[in-house]
């Protein structure tokens, strides 16, 4: 019976261990860039129209002139020696990201931007625009109403903007008019780069797609590479062998981080972030001058003019701060984050107090700051 009651327990840790690694098994699709599977950008000079009178000053953007000049001469209206001064038009900078194996005649999104001093890009379309690579080939053309993502009003005293309304995207807005030459099928083997290089999460990879295989058909090149031999693993082309590759499960390992964005406060710590006891003191400073002058009017009926006299009051205040606090080590997050809520300080006095820490060599884990 009790041999009995071990083997349940031991079959049910066994079940709750496979559980856990499952949960935090991530495809390899999600880790790696294939070779040869990658996007494309795009960039074009356009125009955008129909604008309600938020478009570019011509004077102060000439270039927008050019374009709306050049546009309506190709569409065979002379405007040799005229003068327009519209306010509805705008050039604009067309953005865009061809995804990899694009065919002829399917769409991609695009964003416009307007580069000029057009106040709003709401409401306007986006006149037939191609879209070049780095090598100076058109390889998709744009055209299309404008979805701008703000919004703005002025009255004679004050503006009010919410938002960026000189910017805007346009869903399937481009139509891919070339394709981009790669022969995906007579590769022999194709390279897997992993997104964050480790030496371990290399090692993993391989060894999951050489067990799904049964056989040796990857091999780790480097931390961030691994090499997939297509003739090994029997598939009919390079992409039956990617469809069957992608989707294996890997557990990855990450590098222990703290990210810190200052401009916001935020902080983001990784799993394995770890620290060591320590102990922390931390106090603010806050300096105060206040400017209060005096104005002084002579006496009525006697000659002489108002002066002003300066007064000034400063004053240095001293907070008592947390006193001389511990931290206990940690050895999971929640034990450090517990530690580090007992200093009871501000998010951005946490941030300060983390960077001390990691000076004081107490911190294990790579310190971000952005």
């Amino acid at each position: 019976m009790m041999r009995l009651i071990t083997a349940l327990l031991a079959t049910l840790l066994a079940f709750m261990l496979a559980g856990t690694a499952a949960a935090n098994a991530i495809r390899i699709k999600d880790l790696v860039e294939f070779d040869g599977v990658r996007g494309n950008d795009l960039v074009g000079y356009g125009l955008v129209v129909g604008l309600n009178g938020t478009g570019d000053g011509i004077r102060n953007a000439p270039f927008t002139e050019d374009i709306m000049s050049n546009i309506l001469e190709r569409l065979g209206v002379n405007i040799t020696g005229e003068q327009f001064r519209p306010k509805n038009v705008a050039a604009v900078f067309v953005t865009a990201t061809l995804p990899p194996f694009a065919r002829v005649g399917s769409t991609i999104d695009i964003t416009v931007s307007a580069i000029g001093d057009a106040k709003s890009l709401l409401g306007g379309t986006l006149v037939m625009t191609p879209l070049d690579a780095a090598d100076g080939q058109i390889y998709a053309v744009a055209q299309g109403t404008v979805i701008a993502g703000g919004a703005a009003a002025a009255g004679d005293r004050a503006t009010i903007v919410q938002g960026v309304p000189t910017a805007g995207v346009i869903p399937s807005g481009a139509r891919v008019e070339r394709e981009i030459e790669f022969d995906f099928t007579q590769l022999k083997s194709i390279r897997l780069a992993l997104r964050d290089a480790d030496f371990t999460t290399a090692e993993r990879i391989e060894n999951a797609i050489n067990r799904s295989y049964g056989r040796t058909v990857a091999r780790m090149l480097d931390a961030g590479t691994v090499v997939l031999d297509i003739g090994a693993t029997g598939a009919i082309s390079p992409a039956h062998a990617l469809g069957d590759v992608e989707n294996i499960a890997v557990q990855p390992e990450r590098k222990a981080r703290v990210v810190v964005d200052q401009r916001s406060g935020t902080i983001v710590m990784g799993e394995d972030v770890r620290i060591s006891r320590v102990a922390v003191s931390q106090g603010n400073l806050t300096l105060r001058i206040e400017e209060e002058p005096l104005v002084v009017q002579p006496n009525p009926f006697t000659e002489g003019q108002a002066i002003i006299v300066p007064r000034t009051s400063a004053a240095i205040q001293e907070e008592p701060g947390i006193g001389l606090a511990e931290v206990s080590e940690g050895t999971s997050l929640s034990e450090v984050i517990a530690g580090l809520n007992a200093l009871g300080v501000s998010p951005r006095d946490m941030i300060d107090i983390l960077k001390s820490i990691k000076a004081a060599g107490a911190l294990h884990a790579e310190f971000l700051v952005h």
